[in-house]
């Protein structure tokens, strides 16, 4: 993993913390959550509060994510707001956080100016032993704590306030109003700083969960769409009235779910041309399709030339594997007629050739399907499912590894905001 780390293609763009009345606020909160305190005198946090130094040290990379539910958060200073979450077991972590610091911005700016937030996002269930406990999830609520105790003293300092102004006789009570002077000191003018959230709780819309082999569910209206491997605890058996189940292996239903409902866009020339994405495809399974065959080819295969004769011969390689060719008949077929018949298209091989639908509130969550759909594409991987990209990364060889890193330090890495918005149709968000 060191040449993910050199080029910050894992635990990238995170915040130092490094001043030491940071480290003991992140210390107490450790207490707080009952883990031992480190001995560092810096590390990195993400979005979170999760760090992979801290991770290290404590030999538990989910000590903010135990039983990988209800996770932990730390939060130290609203700029965390604008970092990534490196480290999670649901995909829409992300976006809860954003949520919490978008209704909350003026308490988290005034708390952490003397205090650190941390505290747990709880949802209905302490443990996940089948689909059914996923399922059960539907919103989440923000539990929280303060370092320094200052929400818990706000909340008083509140009730004196109101006692003050209730009670015609409090003026005289000495001892209140020299509490309210020792409170003021830490919370500063109430009035002013609102020192206590506004909103805590929150829906819990169609994610993807790291459990069971990965679980994919959507939600349409009052129907919900499981998807995942058939062998999960719980398929097809977890409220069967409500939900349908669709096997991750079963390539008809999965692409029928996602056209029918509209999260995907078909190929069509407006955008297939445009965007390059399934010509991208082809050279992701073509240079696949090499290291399977040479892995020690490596960086060469950045050279076109040599792609050009490693093709030459090894055609009967390529045209036994099938979906190189595949694609670039798609390619022209979309060139000379606009679109293709999915229907004449082996299931299998439906999602090279698709996206998804920019206007849906699911695309991230469909990009990642469609990325775990076609494993060769490893920047798609990259964007839309690290967890899978890394997890193949251990299993590439040392040379393609080499290529891997150099490809999307080369690409994506320039310039994320624009790599997607050609690829994929979607520019906006800068946490990915």
């Amino acid at each position: 993993m060191n040449r993910l780390l050199e080029t910050e293609l894992i635990y990238g763009r995170l915040l130092e913390i490094a001043e030491p009345h940071l480290v003991e606020r992140y210390n107490k909160a450790l207490e707080g959550f009952g883990l031992r305190k480190t001995t560092l005198d810096s590390f990195e946090i993400d979005m979170t509060g999760f760090s992979p130094q801290i991770a290290d040290e404590l030999g538990d990379k989910d000590y903010l994510d135990p039983n990988r539910v209800n996770r932990r958060f730390i939060i130290m200073t609203p700029e965390q707001e604008n970092l990534p979450v490196v480290h999670t077991s649901f995909s829409n972590t992300a976006g809860l956080m954003h949520e919490f610091f978008a209704a909350n911005t003026r308490s988290i700016n005034a708390i952490t100016i003397k205090d650190a937030l941390f505290g747990e996002i709880e949802d209905s269930v302490s443990i996940v032993e089948s689909l059914e406990d996923l399922l059960s999830i539907n919103e989440v609520s923000f539990r929280m704590f303060s370092t320094e105790n200052v929400l818990a003293k706000a909340a008083e300092l509140r009730q004196l306030v109101d006692r003050l102004q209730s009670d015609e006789n409090a003026w005289r009570d000495d001892d209140m109003l020299n509490r309210m002077v020792e409170l003021a000191k830490l919370t500063g003018d109430i009035r002013q700083n609102r020192l206590v959230p506004d909103q805590l709780v929150f829906r819990h819309d169609a994610f993807w969960a790291n459990h069971f082999g990965g679980v994919f569910i959507f939600l349409d209206g009052r129907n919900t769409t499981v998807i995942c491997d058939a062998k999960a605890p719980g398929f097809r058996r977890s409220r069967p009235w409500q939900v349908s189940y669709i096997a991750i292996d079963d390539h008809q239903r999965v692409y029928d779910f996602l056209a029918k409902t509209g999260r995907i866009e078909l190929p069509r020339a407006s955008w297939v041309e445009t965007s390059g994405l399934l010509r991208h495809r082809s050279d992701m399974i073509l240079k696949q399709l090499v290291n399977d065959a040479a892995p020690d080819a490596g960086t060469l295969m950045a050279d076109p030339i040599w792609m050009q004769t490693w093709l030459h011969m090894n055609g009967a390689t390529v045209t036994r594997n099938g979906a190189y060719p595949f694609l670039q008949d798609a390619m022209r077929k979309i060139s000379s007629t606009g679109s293709i018949r999915m229907e004449d298209v082996k299931p299998e091989w439906r999602f090279m050739l698709v996206r998804a639908r920019v206007e849906h509130a699911d695309q991230w969550l469909v990009n990642r399907l469609i990325a775990q759909m076609v494993p060769a594409d490893f920047v798609s991987r990259f964007i839309f499912d690290k967890q899978g990209f890394y997890a193949s990364y251990e299993r590439y060889s040392e040379k393609f590894r080499e290529y891997v890193v150099s490809t999307l330090t080369g690409t994506y890495l320039k310039d994320k905001r624009e790599f997607r918005q050609r690829l994929y149709g979607i520019g906006e968000d800068d946490h990915a």
